[in-house]
């Protein structure tokens, strides 16, 4: 399971260390794509595979699943650790993210997401409120 909060900044070639916590669970090679609420995420191939067997499930001819796949894949780039554990991201993905140069990265369970500093703590600070309510209509529904 991938869990925790870490503060990495970007170096000048869109270069970022991955915590060394995270690096033996991601494997030698990971995907890193469009993650949901303009962050990235980064899947393991195990994981990534599991995604993508979900996603051969549902028709083409289905509008939302084309959307979501081409968002989804198009950005999708596999990865590999540096020497110094950093992965270079591209500028498409980039751009997707706003990423400058202060990222969190952040487990969250199945996947790493990374997030622009400031959009991270614009999301925690809008939703810390409702953390609560959010918590009791989960475990409630299961």
């Amino acid at each position: 399971m991938l869990m925790g909060e870490f503060h990495h900044n970007l170096d000048d070639k869109n270069r970022l260390i991955i915590p060394s916590k995270f690096r033996n669970e991601l494997g030698k090679k990971f995907i890193i794509t469009r993650g949901l609420e303009k962050c990235l995420f980064v899947y393991n191939e195990n994981e990534w595979n599991n995604i993508i067997s979900k996603l051969q499930q549902i028709p083409f001819t289905n509008k939302d699943a084309r959307i979501f796949m081409r968002m989804f894949l198009s950005g999708a780039t596999e990865c590999e650790l540096d020497n110094n554990g950093r992965i270079t991201i591209t500028n498409p993905l980039m751009n997707y993210a706003s990423l400058n140069k202060e990222c969190i990265i952040v487990g969250v369970n199945d996947r790493l997401e990374i997030w622009d500093k400031d959009k991270f703590e614009e999301f925690f600070n809008s939703n810390i409120e409702n953390f609560s309510d959010v918590a009791e209509g989960l475990f409630n529904a299961y």
